[in-house]
């Protein structure tokens, strides 16, 4: 057993360089969002599930992994579920990568990732914070059960503030629902404001089964307005991509914002050339060692 390599999808327009991925939960989120694409896989429905197994096996799988690529926790069910309070999955995993000098990409919702500063800190770390809205009314239909954005920005600003690497991950932008650029503009001025470094943006990428869901939780209007906007979509992957024209004016207005504000900006697999000024997991900040072990396991 050694560390799961991340599944990167060239054809959905992934550009993820090599790393490692370790989902510490199985079934589906808690945090119930609206456009979870993770229902595609069958690991991830359900209620969720903690792998209380990793805590022994995690040790195993690092001893035998050589190569010492990041290792991302996660991309399809959040490491910090309310779950992680009582298991601490999430947080032996982290201790034993970082015993291990592993380089981390943090991805999640939680305010609960401030839990773990004292782990990042042995490691070259990286956190990104989705954060899709900063009005409440908003947050509270597409992502239910999340914390809500003022609790993620203040997570977002400790870490920070003890010279972590952050990333604001606006992931996904849901045409007519949060994608309006004065709303998108307040987001990237916040994070500016806080010493975030980047920010990474999405257009939503429906799966199968995603309207059905999206139209039992909006009122008919928002239904509409959001059906209509991918009527004249492409079915990529098992995703459903807005037209390029569509994704590339938004993209690219919102790139200036980021930019206009000294943040760097990345696409999160939009297949969109020219737009991205660092990579969009946020590795660059952990380049220097991940080129290390690179380089080292070539000689």
């Amino acid at each position: 057993m050694r560390l799961p390599l991340f599944n990167v999808v060239k054809s959905a327009f992934c550009t993820c360089l090599p790393k490692y991925n370790i989902n510490p939960y199985l079934g589906r989120c808690s945090h119930g969002c609206v456009y979870c694409y993770a229902v595609k896989f069958p690991s991830f429905r359900g209620p969720v599930k903690p792998r209380l197994n990793l805590k022994e096996k995690v040790r195993e799988a690092v001893a035998r992994t050589k190569v010492k690529l990041p290792v991302m926790l996660s991309d399809c069910t959040d490491p910090y579920q309310p779950l992680e309070e009582k298991y601490e999955i999430t947080r032996e995993c982290l201790k034993v990568l970082a015993e291990n000098g592993f380089p981390l990409l943090i991805v999640t919702k939680s305010d609960l990732v401030t839990r773990d500063i004292d782990l990042f800190k042995r490691t070259p770390t990286v956190v990104s914070m989705s954060i899709t809205t900063l009005r409440e009314e908003i947050s509270s239909l597409i992502e239910p059960n999340a914390p809500s954005p003022e609790r993620r920005f203040k997570a977002l600003e400790k870490i920070a503030k003890e010279k972590i690497p952050t990333v604001l991950r606006i992931d996904p932008i849901i045409p007519t629902v949060n994608s309006d650029l004065e709303e998108l503009e307040k987001l990237v001025s916040a994070a500016s404001r806080i010493g975030v470094k980047q920010v990474t943006a999405s257009t939503m990428k429906p799966v199968r089964g995603f309207f059905k869901r999206f139209k039992e939780r909006v009122d008919r209007e928002t239904y509409r307005r959001v059906l209509e906007a991918y009527s004249d979509g492409l079915w990529i992957a098992g995703y459903k991509y807005l037209p390029v024209e569509k994704r590339a004016s938004l993209l690219r207005r919102l790139r200036s914002i980021t930019l206009n504000y000294g943040l760097e900006f990345a696409t999160c697999r939009e297949g969109i050339q020219n737009l991205n000024t660092n990579i969009c997991d946020g590795t660059a900040y952990c380049r220097n060692i991940l080129n290390h072990y690179v380089v080292h396991n070539k000689e």
